[in-house]
């Protein structure tokens, strides 16, 4: 089999190094020792995944693992060259998932579905290669990314397109302040691909039919008021930077930012969230792009002055795992830089014990921190993938003692309105009869409506709700699936 790796490029660029005599310490590929290449020779006998698509056949390894290859594609034409005639129907149909009986009706039930939805479709070459095209309707991967029209549920009524009220958490435009000692920096708009069910769907990717989004444009000029507002804020030592999503930036605006945030003596953590390395991880071993290494060094730097940059991630399937991706996880072991996971729980996408089982275990062998199993929030047009908050504590209370405890994810709600992330299973009560479930949040709104705060005012002792999908409810339309997922969640 041909090899699948940058082979030739790999051991060009380290062989050079050696001979001019560079330390094996210094950064980008020629950091790759010789136990490197042990794994690079094991490599070369991998699956090249991606030629199980008709247009990629011919596409060797140096072509997929190229950034600049890795550019989405228009959803339509790809879809009319990659399904079959037939498509097999789902293996419980219903109403709400009708049996296709052809490829032209699933394209314009898909249609019906992005007419309808707040974001955009975008996907990467990595993730349109690891879908199961000749059975669709039955696909996590497709269901996690791909609206279908037959698919979608009224919206809860208690929802709103800023579930989480960041902009009234916001005292400059671009920068949400809830927690005491930490901010979200929202540098960009843009993803690599876009998640149906973005929290931030009132903002990232572009108009849909339904929304016109609120844009943070990834430039200097709007980023200076958001720098000094940190400068000014001595409390604030975690910076998470994210938008969008960190891969949307390039290397000297990574470093810009990293940099820039590390020279602020009171700032000592600095986080980027980023889905690349799940989405399109062939970024951080392509010898030609720099992305990786930008934050390869701002954690040397940080590292240097007692300061932690790490990567935020966001796997939600196993399936997203592939040899590329756990080169690209390895490659930031080897340097140093931590890396986090959260994960979103999304109804027949991952709300399954095994499957969430398997995903933590298979970060956990990539030192992958399992960091958060997040409850999926109250956004627009995902209601079909929300799950109601028995799952969530199903799942956490069948995990916990499967794998140690370190890498035991927090199972979380992020509270509507504003009211931060709280534990699952802290709750003040659950009524699963009307749905509700209420939280309280002491720690939360230290900006509200632009205004100062230390988290002790009139909010800390108010009670939060969140609201279970109305599909899940006693006599709801699709209970019956929700008794079946939280069956599969218990392990009953």
């Amino acid at each position: 089999m041909r090899s699948i790796w940058h082979g030739s490029v790999v051991r060009k660029s380290i062989n050079e190094a050696w001979a001019r005599g560079a330390s094996p310490s210094t950064h980008g590929f020629a950091t790759y020792s010789p136990r490197l290449l042990a794994f690079e020779s094991q490599a070369s006998t991998q699956e090249l995944y991606w030629q199980q698509i008709p247009r990629w056949r011919r596409a060797t390894s140096d072509d997929f693992l190229n950034y600049d290859w890795q550019t989405p594609v228009q959803l339509f034409d790809f879809l009319r060259s990659v399904l079959p005639h037939d498509i097999p129907p789902t293996s419980s149909s219903s109403a709400t998932s009708p049996v296709l009986l052809d490829s032209s009706r699933l394209i314009n039930d898909v249609t019906v579905g992005i007419q309808k939805a707040p974001m955009s479709v975008r996907l990467s070459p990595h993730i349109l290669s690891l879908i199961n095209w000749s059975d669709p309707l039955s696909d996590p991967l497709f269901r996690q990314f791909v609206p279908l029209g037959s698919r979608l549920r009224p919206d809860h009524p208690r929802l709103r397109l800023d579930s989480l009220d960041e902009a009234g958490d916001s005292p400059v435009h671009g920068l949400v302040h809830r927690y005491p000692d930490k901010a979200l920096f929202l540098a960009s708009s843009v993803c690599p691909v876009y998640c149906r069910f973005c929290t931030r769907s009132y903002s990232v990717g572009v108009d849909t039919d339904s929304v016109s989004k609120v844009r943070f444009l990834p430039i200097a000029k709007r980023w200076e008021p958001i720098f000094n507002y940190i400068e000014r804020t001595p409390q604030l030592a975690d910076v998470l930077v994210s938008g969008g999503d960190g891969y949307s930036l390039d290397p000297a605006q990574l470093l810009a930012i990293g940099r820039r945030l590390l020279a602020i003596p009171h700032v000592t953590r600095v986080r980027f969230a980023s889905k690349g390395l799940a989405v399109c991880p062939s970024r951080i071993i392509d010898p030609h792009d720099s992305w990786a290494e930008a934050l390869i060094e701002l954690s040397d730097t940080g590292r240097a002055v007692g300061k932690s940059v790490s990567l935020q991630t966001h796997f939600n399937h196993p399936r997203e795992i592939t040899w590329v991706t756990e080169a690209a996880a390895r490659r930031f072991f080897r340097s140093g830089v931590s890396v986090r996971n959260q994960t979103v729980l999304l109804n027949g996408v991952n709300s399954d014990f095994d499957t969430m089982s398997t995903l933590i275990h298979k970060l956990a062998v990539l030192n992958i921190q399992p960091y958060y199993v997040l409850q999926g929030d109250m956004v627009r047009g995902v209601e079909d993938l929300r799950t109601p908050l028995s799952i969530i504590l199903a799942l956490e209370a069948r995990m916990r003692g499967t794998i140690a405890g370190f890498m035991t994810p927090n199972f979380i709600v992020t509270l509507p309105g504003g009211g931060g992330k709280r534990l699952a299973c802290a709750y003040e009560s659950y009524d699963r009869t009307t749905g509700l479930s209420r939280f309280r949040a002491p720690s939360s709104h230290i900006t509200k409506n632009g205004k100062g705060g230390t988290g002790n005012g009139q909010e800390a002792d108010r009670l939060w709700d969140y609201w279970d999908p109305q599909w899940s409810l006693p006599g709801g339309e699709g209970n019956d699936a929700g008794g079946k997922a939280q069956a599969e969640a218990s392990g009953g």
